[in-house]
């Protein structure tokens, strides 16, 4: 690559409460292969009550502190990066040494907007982020040379595009990206996928920690779901079989309790259909999934998926409630 190819970039990490792995964020996107005059890092602190400020704060890196969610953060980023390209990094990932070398190219693509790479698992050791990265990885598997949207765990997109976009849409504290990518390819533009560029990501630990991060994908998604309806039939990386579990569920309760009335007992037959449909089919993707990536844990998979399917359904009826409410309004 000449000097001419390594375009000028603004990386963004959004934090919280993430003293655990900023520092080695940090460490991987300073230690880049790429002209250190050519990129800077701004961090966008939600306030963290930890060490993560503190941490940040000991890398020559912008550090900036204030009450915003993730695309809010994002957008006041936005306004003072420096460079035309911006890069965004989740505080709780690292990235290889050729990360950048690796995607920047794509950009000078036809109608290509931005370009990701793709995701291995941080904590291998963990029992649950490695089957979490397995589940994550085969998804990601799916996604061809290009895409109409991806996490910004590790993606670069122009920052004119951004700009045309109209940003991030600061209602969705989550599924923002899923909101920017459909956005994004209505305006005729895709997101170039370079699998070789990898990023590591630190995979939620424990079945708790994992529940309350999708309970939060549950909330947005419906809001996501509101607001363009078509997405329900989901993409590459959300498939519409994940969609219909949280509506399987709540099928099964409704049938439960409406069993309850002893003309209607054989209701519960109906409810036992489904959970046991469901139990069949997370069986038999946790083993399509062990079978591919040769490793028996993946079928920790099978207790993800209810997890998952729980916490997407009470995130959905927590957002219901208060847009009925209207409280939803108010947030």
């Amino acid at each position: 690559m000449t000097q001419d190819d390594y375009p000028k970039i603004s990386i963004i990490v959004a934090s919280y409460n993430n003293q655990d792995t900023i520092s080695e964020c940090l460490q991987s996107i300073l230690a880049l292969d790429y002209p250190k005059d050519h990129f800077e890092v701004i961090v966008m602190d939600g306030v963290s009550n930890d060490k993560t400020i503190k941490i940040a704060k000991q890398f020559p890196v912008k550090v900036i502190s204030i009450h915003l969610n993730c695309p809010a953060a994002y957008n006041y980023a936005f306004k003072i990066a420096a460079y035309p390209i911006l890069g965004y990094i989740d505080s709780d990932a690292k990235v290889e040494r050729n990360w950048l070398k690796k995607l920047v190219p794509h950009l000078k693509e036809l109608r290509v907007a931005g370009v990701s790479g793709s995701i291995e698992t941080w904590n291998q050791d963990n029992l649950w982020a490695r089957a979490i990265g397995y589940e994550l990885k085969n998804r990601y598997r799916r996604i061809g040379k290009y895409t109409s949207r991806i996490a910004t765990m590790n993606l670069l997109l122009k920052k004119e595009v951004v700009e045309e976009i109209g940003g991030w849409d600061e209602k969705l504290h989550s599924q923002y990206d899923t909101d920017f990518g459909f956005r994004l390819s209505k305006k005729g533009y895709k997101i170039a996928y370079e699998p070789t560029a990898i990023c590591f990501h630190y995979n939620r630990p424990t079945i708790k920690a994992y529940y309350r991060q999708q309970l939060q994908y549950g909330k947005n998604t419906l809001k996501l779901y509101f607001k363009h309806r078509h997405l329900a039939k989901g993409d590459e990386i959300t498939d519409v079989s994940m969609n219909i579990q949280p509506i399987l569920l709540l099928s099964a309760i409704v049938l439960l309790i409406v069993g309850l009335i002893p003309l209607l007992r054989l209701l519960w037959v109906g409810a036992g259909l489904i959970l046991l449909g469901m139990f069949l089919y997370f069986t038999y993707s946790a083993m399509k999934i062990s079978a591919k990536f040769h490793d028996r844990l993946t079928m920790k998979l099978i207790i993800l998926y209810y997890v998952r399917s729980t916490a997407w359904f009470i995130g959905a009826v927590n957002t219901t409630i208060h847009f009925l409410t209207g409280r939803e309004q108010k947030r």
